[in-house]
């Protein structure tokens, strides 16, 4: 998993996406399950003007826990950085 604050002893990684999913996929819902033995993540899409309510699955990643806790750190990191940034850009 690749983190742009990394601490000198991190490995780096090259990330190479497939052409069919360098477009990505939107997402405008989640849910998370954890079990024992993984976390189990799916992205879905809200779908608009349905009755009832419907939720059309895009995405669902499996991973084990220690995986799962590297990227909710890479993920905060990357929120936290985000939002440092748009503060300085409104001063």
């Amino acid at each position: 998993m690749s983190n742009q604050n990394q601490q000198p002893d991190q490995q780096q990684f090259q990330l190479k996406i497939d052409p069919s999913q360098e477009q990505g996929m939107y997402s405008n819902a989640v849910s998370v399950h954890v079990n024992p033995n993984e976390v189990i993540i799916d992205f879905a899409y809200l779908l608009p003007n349905q009755n009832p309510t419907t939720l059309k699955l895009v995405s669902r990643i499996n991973m084990p826990h220690h995986i799962a806790e590297s990227f909710m750190n890479v993920f905060s990191n990357a929120m936290l950085d985000m939002r440092n940034r748009q503060k300085e850009q409104k001063k």
